[in-house]
């Protein structure tokens, strides 16, 4: 935390080093006492080529440090007034403001506060010595990038004013002396003098900057405004920022002005004639006896304050209001819509901060995409806002969560700019990210209001309430579902990537189930359905809940009335392998190998009876089919559909391998490696396996059965979502069926079809000559006729 002294003197040069021989004094120009002139160490050029150079990324930092300081010396002498009454004085000594005004004919910025000021010893100490490390040490920490509170131990923030001015003036006036001046232009001296103009502060300090000619842009009172809003829109006392307005004015005509005005207007009359009813409505009433007045423009000075928003972070949350907050929302994300939840707290103990976090309604176009970095918590040290930019705040997963974070504990760099990797950040972000969870637990928990009167009336009633049908059930409040359908990806996201957070994420997952419809469930809900002696959680993954639903993985699962979860989401690919069991439950693929159902020994022996009558078959399969598979067996989840395909259980799933493979980056070589080896499930109770099972059994070498083979496999195949290998071969073996289903040989030949010949046309001229002598014929016997 800065010293106070450091506070009232600006933070200006505490890093320069003077020596006592190096004090002389000068006659100034100027009338008044003679200013006492002190020459800096050599070394100060190194360090202000350092801090100007190298220290700050970017110019405008320079109003923030400075209001910063006023701000600063505003609460020391609000701190003092406690218990001295007459610290502040009376009149405008006594507001505890701090005014910016900006001037474009001479080129300078200046701001005042009625803040504590400085003494001609507070000038000597603050601005003059240095701290005990010196200067020597403060290179050397800065060379070395140690975590150190530069700006409180060294007071060198003010330095950054040299990024935009070549002179700098600072006059200040204390309670307890008189007003004096602070001058120097970054070279290799300053002076301190008594004001010859005496007291015109009464308290406080005004600090003026002589801007470079690059740097005129401060002098737009549209820009200090904006900076203000970006840094210290949320300091708590007001700032003032001076604007000049042209405003139109009605003023009165002078007698000269009045006298030619009438001259002109009686020429006017000379070349035009009026009508007596237009002289006698002018002349009527008190409209004669009117001044004549005219419209000029004028400036106008006006003190705007720039700075109407208030922390409400500092406050209670119980002295808050909702609208506050909203209002307080939109004004730190830009966003027009309210948000869906938040949480305002205060973080006591080893490290102490406050913070508001709050969930937006709706989530950013560009949600997850590109490097884990966040501008959406805004960092403040005691109100003043010190970046937005951090690598590793949040993590990518939160990264959608806004709000504030304001602690006086952050260790900085000199700059203020970019955050050290410190203690202190990694117990903000663990603070956060756990306060970020509870706030959406705290959402997902929040019942309808209706629900639970539904709840207490059924408890009122001591008859068995009748079952609910999960797809009728609606387990979560609105905003929760709405939060749902915009989040999920990024809490599956956590779940890939926070090990230590991964059991409270699972609490917050919601899937789509083969029983609940369109409504959500959550895990904890699914168990509660679960069948009495049901020990795994299924699931299948597809590439849409309409393909789910018509898997025929599923076969068995709907006939034993089991629910199963559905990932259809790419993202569950990645994230949901990493949460392997659920409250002693493990998860089990519906779509990969080993799956287990909760049978009696009945079932487990007569699928190992059959395994062993088709063992001719499934060896014969694996032969046939070769490296396409790693092994054919016996099914235990197929009813209705000959065969399938299922991956091992713990490599790629097919719906896995059909997204690698749609990468547009993907690498082919690597993606190959990962596939897993394929399993062929037959279904013995299919008519084409017993047909199958037969022909094998007669003749192994049949060559329409090993057709069947491969055309099984590559439909199989395409159930998945993948496509055959060799899709002209599959097309061939298709046709093939096809001949045998139409009842046409597969060794027909192809023939090219007869064309029928033309029948021979009548030569056209023929016909034309017996037409016209017709037309001649019947002619002549019209003449006849008329005749």
């Amino acid at each position: 935390m800065r010293s106070y002294q450091v506070f009232a003197a600006f933070a200006l040069v505490a890093a320069m080093c003077i020596s006592s021989e190096g004090m002389v004094s000068a006659e100034e120009e100027t009338s008044g006492p003679p200013a006492e002139k002190f020459e800096f160490q050599a070394e100060v050029t190194r360090l202000m080529d350092i801090i100007i150079n190298s220290l700050y990324s970017n110019k405008e930092i320079f109003l923030r440090e400075i209001i910063s300081n006023a701000s600063d010396a505003l609460d020391k002498i609000r701190f003092l007034s406690v218990t001295d009454k007459d610290a502040l004085g009376e009149g405008d000594t006594a507001k505890l403001e701090m005014r910016i005004a900006p001037d474009k004919t001479k080129d300078t910025l200046t701001l005042t506060d009625r803040g504590i000021g400085m003494t001609k010893q507070d000038l000597i100490n603050n601005l003059g010595t240095i701290a005990k490390s010196g200067t020597s040490s403060f290179l050397e920490k800065l060379k070395e990038g140690g975590d150190v509170n530069l700006i409180g131990q060294f007071g060198v923030g003010f330095y950054s004013v040299y990024l935009v001015a070549d002179k700098v003036t600072v006059r200040t006036k204390h309670n307890d002396d008189s007003q004096y001046i602070w001058e120097s232009t970054a070279d290799s001296s300053f002076t301190i003098r008594e004001d010859p103009e005496g007291n015109t502060l009464g308290r406080g300090t005004e600090l003026t900057l002589h801007l470079k000619d690059d740097c005129k842009e401060f002098t737009e009172p549209d820009k200090i405004k904006d900076l203000v809003k970006k840094y210290s829109e949320f300091i708590s006392f007001p700032i003032y920022l001076k604007e000049t307005k042209t405003v139109e004015k009605e003023v009165p005509v002078e007698e000269e002005e009045e006298k030619k005005e009438e001259a002109k207007d009686g020429e006017d009359k000379d070349g035009e004639e009026k009508k007596e009813g237009d002289d006698l409505e002018v002349k009527d009433g008190d409209e004669t006896d009117k001044p004549k007045t005219k419209k000029v423009n004028e400036e106008v000075v006006e003190w705007t304050q720039v700075n109407s928003e208030t922390a409400i972070w500092t406050r209670s949350p119980r002295d808050v209001e909702e609208d506050e907050y909203n209002r307080f929302y939109k004004t730190i994300s830009k966003d027009s819509e309210s948000p869906l939840t938040r949480m305002h707290f205060s973080a006591e103990g080893e490290i102490e901060f406050k913070s508001i976090l709050f969930v937006p309604s709706k989530a950013p176009y560009d949600l997850l995409e590109g490097k884990a970095k966040s501008n959406a918590i805004k960092l403040y040290v005691r109100r003043v806002f010190i970046t937005d930019e951090f690598e590793d705040l949040m993590p990518r997963w939160l990264s959608f969560i806004k709000g504030v974070v304001d602690s006086e504990d952050l260790p900085l760099n000199v700059s203020r700019e970019m955050l050290q990797t410190s203690k202190v950040l990694r117990v903000i972000k663990k603070k956060l990210v756990t306060k970020a969870l509870e706030m959406i637990r705290k959402m997902a928990e929040k019942k309808k209001k209706k629900d639970d009167d539904e709840d207490e009336e059924k408890k009122e009633d001591e008859e068995e309430p009748a079952e609910k049908s999960p797809a009728d059930e609606v387990e979560d409040n609105e905003n929760y579902l709405k939060f749902w359908k915009e989040f999920n990806k990024a809490i599956k996201l956590g779940l890939y990537e926070d090990s230590s957070n991964r059991t409270k994420l699972a609490k917050l997952l919601r899937f789509q189930t083969s029983k609940s419809g369109d409504n959500w469930t959550s895990l904890e809900k699914y168990i509660s359905r679960m069948a009495k002696g049901q020990k795994n959680i299924y699931y299948i993954s597809a590439e849409s809940k309409e393909a789910a639903e018509k898997s025929p993985y599923l076969e068995r699962f709907r006939k034993k009335d089991i629910e199963v979860l559905y990932y259809v989401d790419p993202i569950d690919e990645y994230a949901m392998p990493q949460l392997t069991e659920f409250k002693g439950f493990q998860f089990m693929g519906a779509n990969k190998e080993n799956l287990k159902f909760d049978d009696d020994e009945a079932e487990e022996k007569k699928l190992k009876k059959l395994q062993e009558t088709h063992k001719k078959l499934t060896d014969w399969l694996k032969e046939t089919l070769g490296s396409k598979i790693e092994k054919a067996v016996v099914s235990n989840r197929l009813l209705e559909t000959p065969a399938i395909i299922v991956s091992s259980q713990y490599g790629w799933s097919t719906n896995m391998e059909r997204i690698m493979k749609a990468q547009t980056m993907g690498n082919q070589d690597r993606s190959q490696a990962m596939v897993s080896q394929k399993t062929f499930e037959i279904n013995p109770a299919h008519p084409i396996i017993r047909e199958l099972k037969s022909r094998v059994e007669s003749d192994d070498k049949d060559s329409e059965a090993t057709d069947i083979a491969h055309t099984l496999f590559d439909v199989a195949l395409i159930g998945t979502g993948l496509t055959p290998s060799d899709a002209t071969e599959f097309g061939t073996r298709l046709q093939v069926l096809m001949r045998l289903g139409l009842g046409v040989s597969k060794d027909a030949p192809i023939e090219e079809p007869e064309v029928p010949e033309d029948a021979p046309e009548e030569p056209t001229e023929e016909k034309t000559e017996d037409k016209s002598e017709e037309s001649s014929e019947e002619t002549s016997e019209e003449k006849k006729d008329d005749l």
